[in-house]
């Protein structure tokens, strides 16, 4: 049976609020949550960015649930070592609940030290080292290290969980997705794509979890709704690379102003119909994820926690 999660999105709320929806979702019947990991948020309009590993130091304190990041990018803006020590910080407040979400990133996080961009493959690369130096942190000893694209000398993390920290791979083709099943503990996704998640129990991937992410704007009426999701979170459709290589929120809000209002209708459901909500999400229960994460865009927080406890959640299990 799946299981149902929230998504927090950090570059629509301040740290409060995310804890605040945090508490909500656990009420309201949520399992687990997502939080994202962003510099910037993808456009102005979205208006947050907190740094994700305060606000994650905040929710072991406020629920139970167990927390993924989705996703850290350990690439460039965060050298591997920090983030292997935030991730064992979290996983001991969590009292290990807490798994480590990795993606090789965007250029709109990560290219604010004014490093070059890598194309698609070299990321990959540095993927796969920066995750294999993360364990060997993670074990406990000195380590020192001289990578391809990362050094490390007489690197100890003191505080750590007692078991290592499950790591899982973000994957939006088939080069990551394979990937991701020849390194990673679990896999993530936003697509409810079937042929990718298959790939990925193929190639190695076998009984690991897979996690996805979705949106929805709940909302009173169909076309404040609309309103919502078209103005913030139209950036989704994006085609191709645009999503990792643009570079700048203004960036984001010029490419979206092609992005049509029918498409948007058409990927994230939006309005207080229940039944497009639920096809929504079952079209990630019949792709083969175990675990789906649902991100309220709107602002009518009180209805949609309302209306999925009562009648989403219960339809879906």
């Amino acid at each position: 049976m799946v299981t149902i999660g929230y998504f927090l999105a950090s570059e629509q709320f301040g740290p409060r609020e995310l804890v605040d929806q945090a508490r909500r979702a656990e009420q309201a019947g949520f399992e687990r949550l997502w939080i994202s990991d962003h510099f910037h948020p993808w456009n102005d309009a979205q208006g947050n960015s907190p740094f994700v590993w305060g606000t994650i130091g905040a929710l072991s304190e406020a629920v139970a649930l167990p927390i993924t990041t989705a996703v850290t990018c350990p690439l460039v803006r965060i050298h591997p070592a920090i983030i292997a020590q935030a991730a064992a910080t979290a996983a001991v407040q969590c009292e290990g609940r807490f798994v480590l979400g990795l993606g090789s990133g965007e250029a709109l996080n990560e290219h604010i030290f004014g490093d070059p961009w890598p194309n698609a493959p070299t990321r990959l690369r540095m993927l796969e080292e920066a995750v294999g130096l993360i364990r060997r942190l993670h074990l406990g000893g000195v380590v020192n290290h001289d990578g391809e694209f990362y050094q490390v000398r007489d690197a100890r993390i003191y505080t750590l969980p007692d078991e290592p920290v499950p790591i899982y791979i973000s994957g939006f083709g088939p080069r990551s997705t394979r990937l991701a099943a020849r390194i990673g503990d679990g896999y993530c996704t936003a697509m409810p794509d079937k042929e990718l998640v298959e790939l990925f129990r193929a190639e190695g991937g076998g009984g690991k979890p897979v996690q996805a992410g979705t949106k929805v704007s709940w909302s009173p009426d169909e076309d404040s709704g609309l309103e919502y999701a078209q103005r913030l979170w139209a950036s989704d459709l994006l085609p191709g690379q645009l999503g990792q290589t643009l570079p700048r929120p203004a960036d984001f809000e010029a490419a979206t102003q092609l992005v049509s209002q029918r498409a948007v209708a058409t990927s994230i459901a939006s309005g207080p119909d229940l039944d497009l909500h639920i096809t929504q999400l079952r079209e990630f229960v019949d792709a083969g994820v175990d675990e789906l994460y649902v991100q309220q865009i709107g602002p009518d927080l009180n209805g949609f926690f309302e209306v999925y406890e009562k009648e989403v959640l219960p339809a879906l299990r």
